[in-house]
Protein backbone atom coordinates (compact mmCIF):
# COMPACT_ATOMS: atom_id res chain seq x y z
CA UNK A 1 0.00 0.00 0.00
CA UNK A 2 2.70 2.39 0.57
CA UNK A 3 4.42 2.25 -2.65
CA UNK A 4 1.12 2.83 -4.55
CA UNK A 5 0.95 6.07 -2.05
CA UNK A 6 4.73 6.95 -2.33
CA UNK A 7 4.84 6.47 -6.30
CA UNK A 8 2.70 9.76 -7.40
CA UNK A 9 5.43 11.54 -4.82
CA UNK A 10 8.17 10.55 -6.13
CA UNK A 11 6.72 11.10 -9.96
CA UNK A 12 6.65 14.43 -8.95
CA UNK A 13 9.76 14.61 -7.28
CA UNK A 14 11.47 13.21 -10.34
CA UNK A 15 9.55 15.92 -12.79
CA UNK A 16 10.15 19.14 -10.09
CA UNK A 17 13.91 17.84 -10.12
CA UNK A 18 14.99 16.59 -13.84
CA UNK A 19 18.59 17.52 -14.25
CA UNK A 20 18.92 17.85 -10.91
CA UNK A 21 18.27 14.99 -9.59
CA UNK A 22 18.25 11.61 -10.26
CA UNK A 23 15.55 8.62 -9.52
CA UNK A 24 16.51 5.20 -9.56
CA UNK A 25 13.77 2.84 -9.60
CA UNK A 26 14.81 -1.11 -8.24
CA UNK A 27 12.47 -4.14 -8.39
CA UNK A 28 14.05 -5.07 -5.34
CA UNK A 29 12.86 -8.82 -6.85
CA UNK A 30 15.31 -8.95 -9.75
CA UNK A 31 18.87 -10.04 -8.33
CA UNK A 32 20.53 -6.36 -8.51
CA UNK A 33 17.74 -5.01 -6.50
CA UNK A 34 18.46 -7.99 -3.67
CA UNK A 35 22.46 -7.38 -4.13
CA UNK A 36 21.63 -3.91 -3.56
CA UNK A 37 19.34 -4.19 -0.88
CA UNK A 38 22.15 -6.47 0.65
CA UNK A 39 24.44 -3.68 -0.16
CA UNK A 40 22.78 -0.48 1.52
CA UNK A 41 20.79 -2.60 4.08
CA UNK A 42 17.62 -1.72 2.69
CA UNK A 43 15.01 -4.22 4.13
CA UNK A 44 11.27 -2.79 3.67
CA UNK A 45 9.91 -1.33 0.98
CA UNK A 46 9.63 1.46 -0.43
CA UNK A 47 13.10 2.59 1.07
CA UNK A 48 14.27 5.78 0.04
CA UNK A 49 17.99 6.29 -0.19
CA UNK A 50 19.23 10.19 -0.65
CA UNK A 51 22.83 10.83 -1.92
CA UNK A 52 25.07 13.76 -2.15
CA UNK A 53 26.69 13.95 -6.00
CA UNK A 54 30.05 12.49 -4.36
CA UNK A 55 27.52 9.39 -3.63
CA UNK A 56 27.95 9.58 0.32
CA UNK A 57 24.30 8.62 1.41
CA UNK A 58 22.30 11.81 3.53
CA UNK A 59 19.76 10.03 4.22
CA UNK A 60 17.08 8.10 3.99
CA UNK A 61 13.18 7.00 4.72
CA UNK A 62 11.25 4.22 4.52
CA UNK A 63 7.50 3.85 3.70
CA UNK A 64 7.08 7.75 2.74
CA UNK A 65 9.26 10.37 1.76
CA UNK A 66 8.82 14.11 2.01
CA UNK A 67 9.44 16.46 -1.01
CA UNK A 68 10.11 19.06 1.42
CA UNK A 69 13.05 17.36 2.58
CA UNK A 70 14.08 16.53 -0.90
CA UNK A 71 14.21 20.40 -2.08
CA UNK A 72 16.09 21.30 1.28
CA UNK A 73 18.50 18.33 0.16
CA UNK A 74 19.40 20.18 -2.93
CA UNK A 75 18.95 23.57 -2.30
CA UNK A 76 20.37 24.32 1.40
Amino acid sequence: MACIQAKPIVDGIEQDYAGKLVVLRLNMQSAAGRALADSYQARLTPTFIFFDAGGQELWRAVGRIDPQKVKESINP
